[in-house]
């Protein structure tokens, strides 16, 4: 499984984005994607990073990204402003990832979304064997000061994909440098998934509004 930038999301995000298409990625951090795609897929790329230090080397790297909230970002672009819209290892750390989500299938055909997958077994062994929140090697971080805010797994998502009405047009989970294909849920590390809003599919109630 190759990586681009040492990131194998940002790999099959690659591979997952059609040429010279309209992207907008979500939470692009220092641009790394951006400047990919833009060199290697001639896409028409935006980009929406929070933190001021990280604008600045995607600027410098070419790329044309502004500082802002990436949760309240989509509310400035009209209906199908793009092909792609990319959130990639950020959803879990959103405050309102179902709105975050229909966000990204209003202003995008596709929504491609990748995330760590909470399911997979070191994470269950670690609740089951300390009894406290999991640390592992994903997940290093202390229940105080984790940036995760929301756990979900591959089979979370898929759930609330049929209940939006979404349809996942691709799934690709992996695990170190391999593709996991047998029990996705269990043994993958991420999960990548392409969804778009789907065709005469009305969204059925679900929780919160957002």
């Amino acid at each position: 499984m190759p990586s681009v930038h040492g990131r194998r999301d940002f790999a099959i995000i690659g591979e997952l984005i059609e040429p010279k298409t309209r992207v907008l990625d979500l939470g692009c951090g220092e641009g790394e994607l951006l400047a990919w795609l833009k060199e290697h897929k001639q896409v028409d790329g935006r980009g929406v990073e929070m933190e001021g230090a990280r604008v600045q080397k995607a600027i410098a790297r070419g790329a044309s990204v502004y500082q802002g909230d990436l949760e309240s970002a989509v509310e400035d672009y009209p209906d199908q402003a793009f092909d792609y819209v990319v959130l990639s290892q950020t959803l879990q750390e959103t405050r309102y990832p179902l709105a975050v989500l229909r966000g990204m299938l209003r202003v995008g055909k596709r929504a491609i979304v990748a995330f760590p997958n909470f399911g997979h077994y070191s994470v269950r062994l670690a609740w089951l064997l300390s009894g406290r929140a999991p640390r592992t090697d994903r997940f290093p971080y202390d229940w105080y000061d984790s940036p995760n805010i929301h756990f979900l797994s591959v089979l979370d998502f898929e759930a609330l994909a049929e209940t939006q009405g979404w349809k996942v047009e691709r799934r690709i989970c992996v695990a170190g440098e391999r593709q996991v294909t047998w029990l996705p849920n269990l043994m993958a590390e991420i999960a990548v998934f392409e969804v778009s809003a789907g065709a005469g599919l009305k969204p059925r109630p679900i929780g919160h509004p957002g």
